[in-house]
């Protein structure tokens, strides 16, 4: 007992024989046997949580965005207070925004505290590069548009958007980065995600493992989710490769 106490805390092991727990005992830099035994019940359903925080916070933050941006494009005057009140969002750091909604009511320790959050720093990203995008297709191409007979209406649709399209994806793409590095600290509100095995980890003692491979897994999670909104950019812009 005095040499367990000497050589450091005891992490704790989820199962499994003593004779498989050293390296979890000596806290080492990577134990493979720990993420093996506590993938199924600890790790897939942390990524799978953060996966699901973050399609909600990108959907919804893209639709309100678009819409937004959508009716700036034709009325200019809605655009600067749009632009002051996302930037004021934006510009809160996230645990003070998770403190600030927790005590509204039906708010709380929830998903709706954390998605809110999330949501509120994808919508200047997004809103600024859809309206960027749809004020930077040249004035000719909308004026052949009008001259082969289509309505703003069709023209937007037909040529406008699909035009704008590789500076959206881009807000897209930066928002969605952004809400799965945020998603992490959104653990600390509605217990899920990747977060959770990383605060485990700290409250262990710093349980290297764990720590280094759910931070390992929101990167990983980051650059696929980055590599699939560039393969979508790139199949829905041939021209673009053109």
């Amino acid at each position: 007992m005095n040499l367990i106490a000497a050589a450091g805390p005891v992490i704790p092991t989820f199962g499994g024989s003593p004779s498989s727990f050293t390296c979890e005992r000596a806290n080492r830099l990577f134990c493979s046997d720990w993420v093996s035994r506590n993938w199924s019940s600890v790790l897939w359903p942390a990524l799978r949580q953060h996966v699901v925080l973050t399609l909600i916070a990108v959907s919804i933050g893209f639709l309100i965005s678009t819409t937004l941006a959508l009716v700036a494009y034709r009325r200019r005057w809605l655009e600067r207070p749009v632009i002051v009140v996302t930037s004021i969002m934006y510009t809160i750091p996230s645990l003070a925004l998770f403190e600030l909604l927790e005590p509204i009511p039906g708010f709380g320790l929830s998903r709706t505290t954390a998605e809110v959050a999330l949501v509120s720093y994808t919508l200047l990203i997004m809103f600024r590069n859809t309206l960027t995008g749809l004020r930077e297709v040249p004035a000719e191409v909308r004026d052949a548009a009008a001259g082969m007979g289509m309505g703003p209406m069709q023209s937007l649709l037909r040529v406008e958007l699909p035009l704008a399209l590789p500076a959206i994806i881009a807000g897209v793409r930066i928002a969605t980065v952004t809400v799965i590095s945020l998603a992490t600290v959104a653990a600390l509100i509605d217990n899920e995600g990747l977060g959770v095995p990383i605060l485990t980890a700290i409250s262990n003692e710093v349980f290297k493992t764990e720590l280094i491979t759910a931070g390992a897994m929101a990167v990983a999670l980051a650059l696929v989710a980055d590599g699939l909104l560039v393969l979508t950019q790139r199949a829905l812009t041939p021209w673009a490769r053109a």
